[in-house]
């Protein structure tokens, strides 16, 4: 299970998870790991498009505390429905929603979080940060993204 951390514009108007620019990051990403994304559950924390308006544009706003809350108990019954083997938390606000707590994302990347979860939990950067990285560091971005994301299937 991949979750996010909540719809972008694109998700927001097509009602999926993934289906914008981070969700062509993240479909590239799982072929060089060999994971179908037809084999896993993808969600988002929030569940709605957080944003502020800039001019006729939606702008994505990271979601506040209350917004994580709200949308909580979505997220839990989709893991006791769902009851993956591993769960991997793209981002910070992600993280924050399954394990409880703000997190730092470059002090637990690469090894399983210890968590009261029957699945083992990972965390990792969001697809979109690679997006915003500046190209000569963005082959490098991805490549520790894809190695995040082969840990985790290992871990299956």
């Amino acid at each position: 299970m991949l979750v996010g951390e909540q719809p972008g514009d694109q998700e927001d108007r097509q009602g999926h998870p993934f289906v914008g620019p981070a969700g062509r990051v993240l479909d590239e990403a799982l072929e060089q790991v060999g994971v179908p994304r037809s084999r896993i559950f993808v969600s988002n924390a929030v569940k709605h498009f957080a944003w502020k308006p800039r001019g006729k544009r939606r702008i994505h706003r990271p979601p506040t505390a209350d917004e994580l809350r709200a949308c909580h108990p979505w997220l839990e019954a989709e893991l006791r429905l769902v009851r993956p083997r591993v769960v991997v938390c793209l981002g910070a606000s992600a993280a924050r929603s399954v394990l409880g707590r703000p997190t730092r994302i470059n002090q637990v990347r690469g090894a399983p979080v210890d968590v009261p979860l029957e699945a083992k939990v990972f965390v990792t950067v969001h697809p979109a940060s690679i997006l915003r990285t500046d190209p000569p560091a963005r082959d490098h971005a991805m490549r520790d993204f894809v190695a995040d994301l082969q840990t985790a299937v290992a871990a299956l």
